[in-house]
C-alpha cells in the first residue's frame, strides 16, 4: 500500500527542499549583515535532522526516495538570488521564508488529513511533528517582519 508512505514522502521531500534553499539563502547572505541569520541556522539544522529521520523510515522499508530534480533546485536558487538583490532586508528575507514554509506546512497538512488511515504511528507521529515546527517557524519568523 504506497499510501501509507506519502506523507513521509512529502516530509522528504520539503525538508530536502527546503534545506537546499536555506543554505542558498545562507549563502546569499553570507558577507552581509542580517540579524535574522542566526535563526536560518537554527531552521536549517531542524531540517536537516527531519530530512535525515524521513530518509531513515523510508531506507528501512526499501523505498525509492525521491529527492527534489535539479530544475526545482536551480529555480530555487535562481528566485532567492533574485529576491536578495533586490531586497536583502530581515522583513523581506522573512517573508520570501515564511511563504516557502507555508506552502510545505499546507501539503503536509493535506497529506495528514488524506492519508490518515493508512500511515503508520510513526510516520504520522513525524509529520505532526514537521507540521508542527514549520507553524512554529512561520510565528517566529514574523517576529522579523
Amino acid at each position: 500500500m504506497d499510501e501509507k508512505y506519502k506523507l513521509l514522502e512529502q516530509v522528504h521531500y520539503d525538508s530536502s527542499m527546503a534545506v537546499h534553499t536555506t543554505e542558498k539563502l545562507l549563502k546569499d547572505l553570507e558577507n552581509k549583515d542580517n540579524k535574522i541569520k542566526s535563526y536560518l541556522y537554527e531552521i536549517l539544522d531542524e531540517y536537516k535532522d527531519f530530512e535525515t529521520e524521513s530518509r531513515k523510515l523510508l531506507e528501512l522499508d526499501d523505498r525509492k526516495i525521491d529527492d527534489p530534480n535539479i530544475m526545482a533546485k536551480i529555480g530555487s536558487s535562481m528566485g532567492i538570488s533574485k529576491e536578495v538583490m533586490k531586497d536583502n532586508s530581515d522583513s523581506a528575507i522573512a517573508d520570501m521564508m515564511i511563504q516557502g514554509v507555508s506552502m510545505g506546512s499546507i501539503e503536509i497538512e493535506k497529506k495528514l488529513k488524506e492519508y490518515d488511515k493508512d500511515l503508520d504511528e510513526e510516520h504520522k507521529k513525524l509529520g505532526k511533528k514537521f507540521l508542527k515546527f514549520q507553524q512554529k517557524t512561520i510565528d517566529n519568523l514574523k517576529k522579523y517582519l
